[in-house]
């Protein structure tokens, strides 16, 4: 009998492919990121046998006690830290993650660059927007994102995309339409935008990269 979690990343295939060519996209263009964040390690095993091996997580600590074990048993998995960086776990970031989604501030941008610098290579970068300009929520503001574009790009930090969650009360298509239109304009190809609930709407805006959780993985606990 096949788990919810099977069926469920089933599901998102489908929809994802459909998504594309109802957009004209070329098949498999848009980029799966699975949000296995807080999830139940037998949830991400099933995903995992089902042949995903794209995740996204939120935090640094979990990420590191969840994948190695994985690694070893799976083989390659393409881990996208997808929550805020804290400065000081930006080095465990940039040795654990393949891809971070959240650069949102010069000093970030500093720390990763110096680890880019020791290492010889860096994570893919995806610059945080705060498209909502909320308060409460981390990222650049629309209005300073091709400021710091450049300055990341002087620090030569491989800046391949922009990323944003709108807000949950706004039509996200707007969002999506005004985070497309700042990366055309700075000649960035990478869009990661779209959750569970708007991804079909980011692909037909130009997502390169959507993150999916809940409808694959089930309701998240927290306990």
């Amino acid at each position: 009998m096949r788990s919810e979690t099977t069926m469920g990343l089933e599901d998102i295939r489908a929809r994802l492919a459909n998504a594309e060519r109802t957009a004209g996209r070329a098949p498999g263009s848009v980029t799966l990121i699975a949000v296995s964040k807080v999830q139940p390690l037998e949830r991400v095993e099933a995903v995992l046998e089902e042949g995903q091996r794209i995740f996204g997580e939120n935090k640094v600590q979990e990420a590191a006690g969840k994948w190695p074990a994985f690694r070893e048993r799976f083989g390659e998995v393409e881990l996208h830290l997808i929550g805020p960086l804290q400065s000081n776990k930006s080095r465990q970031a940039v040795e654990l993650f393949d891809a971070i989604h959240s650069l949102d501030r010069p000093k970030l941008a500093r720390r990763l660059a110096d680890h880019a610098q020791e290492r010889g290579a860096c994570p893919d970068l995806f610059i945080q927007v705060n498209t909502g300009e909320e308060v409460q929520k981390a990222g650049v503001l629309p209005a300073e994102v091709d400021a710091f574009i450049a300055e990341c790009r002087g620090m030569d930090l491989p800046v391949r995309g922009l990323m944003c969650i709108p807000p949950v009360e706004e039509t996200p298509s707007l969002h999506f339409a005004l985070l497309a239109k700042i990366a055309a304009r700075n000649g960035l190809a990478g869009l990661s935008m779209g959750m569970s609930d708007d991804f079909e709407q980011a692909v037909a805006l130009g997502a390169t990269h959507v993150r999916v959780g809940s409808a694959i993985f089930g309701t998240r606990s927290y306990g």
